[in-house]
């Protein structure tokens, strides 16, 4: 439905606001673990979040950071089996997914909640045609018929704005391009107009400006059907100008969260800041030198006892080896984060200039002055 055109009372713009502050998914303190022959992987280490109504909420980090297992988690694809132990709670409007057995998620799975994969030639079917997946969940949550369902799958890949949707239902995957693959995942993931949307690395191996269209068409779908989005990347350019709020993950725990452009104006945790600094400029000369965040991320079979980016932390001390910092909330209580010695503190300040005294963090990095004193 489109939004009215009207003005509209104080009363009415209160009401809205209620709604959009309402929890819609909320996960409190989830874990995922994997034994392996090497040892039990952390993966996921204790994440609490909430989405809530209408809004957009990103999670960033490396590879590796546990985003992708995390969002497995919370869609209900990962369960305690199979050399696999999970924990925590997940709740999905009043709805405590965790609790619900697989035909119970069956009945969420497209109908409120839709995942869109990072690869669409692995998560699409190649031996089916492009109409047949998208008929399968409108059939599986619909009272309609089969040339309605097909009716509605054509409208859907017009709308994620594929030429010829009519030829299209009767391709396969490999007779389309990767963009339009990823756009047909899009299209099956909106068929049953899900309310929230879970979109792990949806512009995965797709060039610059495809990447564009397509993120630029999740924003307008998602304001069209007000849909809640659970976007997941490696890439804060995307999510500066998308995001309502944006959480940190690094080694299976959020480090840092906060609205996304009080993060972007003020980070507290120092990975954030390294992420930021990462990230290509725009403008500038060329052939300028990348930064890049020192070191490896720590091994998940056997993670260190105190912050898990000590080893690579510019500002780190003995502290931080020694004890994993609590996520603190700052302020309203919006922004939180992970840190002994947030950026821009007075404790901050004592530790990045100890550090560039003596030339190394108590980690033993070196440590670079300029860049120490950025």
């Amino acid at each position: 439905m489109q939004p009215s055109t009207q003005p509209t009372s104080t009363a009415g713009r209160q009401d809205d606001d209620a709604e959009l502050s309402q929890d819609l998914l909320t996960a409190e303190d989830v874990q995922v673990r994997f034994h392996t022959k090497a040892g039990v992987v952390h993966a996921v280490d204790g994440v609490s979040l909430t989405v809530r109504v209408g809004e957009v909420l990103a999670v960033v980090g490396e590879s590796g950071s546990g985003k992708t297992v995390l969002t497995r988690r919370l869609m209900g694809l990962i369960s305690g089996d199979r050399g696999t132990e999970v924990s925590g709670a997940v709740t999905y409007d009043g709805t405590q997914l965790t609790d619900l057995d697989r035909p119970g998620l069956s009945r969420i799975w497209g109908a409120e909640i839709a995942l869109i994969l990072q690869d669409p030639m692995t998560s699409l079917n190649p031996v089916k045609r492009i109409g047949a997946q998208i008929t399968e969940s409108i059939l599986l949550h619909q009272s309609v018929t089969k040339r309605a369902a097909k009716a509605r799958a054509v409208d859907l890949l017009r709308s994620v704005g594929l030429s010829e949707p009519e030829r299209r239902v009767r391709q396969y995957p490999h007779e389309l391009s990767g963009g339009m693959r990823q756009r047909v995942t899009i299209a099956i993931a909106l068929a049953n107009s899900p309310r929230l949307l879970l979109a792990d690395e949806p512009t995965t191996a797709l060039d610059v400006t495809v990447q564009a269209q397509i993120l630029d068409l999740l924003d307008d779908l998602r304001s069209r059907l007000g849909m809640a989005m659970l976007l997941v990347t490696h890439d804060l350019r995307v999510v500066r100008s998308r995001t309502d709020r944006i959480a940190v993950m690094y080694a299976g725990k959020i480090v840092e969260t906060a609205p996304t452009a009080e993060l972007f104006a003020a980070p507290r945790m120092p990975y954030t800041e390294a992420l930021m600094k990462a990230v290509p400029p725009i403008t500038g000369p060329n052939h300028a030198r990348l930064h890049v965040i020192p070191g490896q991320p720590p091994d998940l079979l056997d993670p260190p006892a105190g912050c898990k980016f000590s080893t690579r932390c510019p500002y780190a001390q003995q502290r931080c080896l020694a004890e994993d910092p609590p996520l603190r909330a700052v302020g309203s209580g919006d922004h939180a984060f992970r840190c002994w010695y947030p950026l821009g503190s007075p404790e901050w300040e004592d530790a990045r200039r100890r550090n560039v005294e003596r030339g190394k963090t108590a980690a033993g990095m070196p440590v670079d002055e300029k860049v120490a004193l950025t």
